[in-house]
């Protein structure tokens, strides 16, 4: 049960980056690509990759460091 909540402390971390690097960069990304060239969809995959990519390393870090920290024990 315990690694549960553990999961679910990783993933409520992991969407909490996500939004944040959604709402730090979305508007400079469509203003780079433009909008008609934000409706295809390589532009929005390689966005969205790195959004998935930047909040998987800043969970990982997150949860090391709550751990080493003694508030996760994992």
């Amino acid at each position: 049960m315990e690694k549960i909540w553990v999961l679910l402390i990783a993933f409520l971390i992991f969407l909490a980056f996500v939004f944040l690097f959604w709402m730090l960069t979305s508007g400079d990304v469509k203003k780079e690509y433009g909008i008609k060239m934000w409706k295809h969809w390589p532009a929005r995959l390689s966005y969205w990759q790195g959004a998935v990519f930047y909040s998987v390393g800043f969970t990982i870090i997150t949860m090391f460091l709550l751990k080493w920290g003694g508030i996760l024990l994992f």
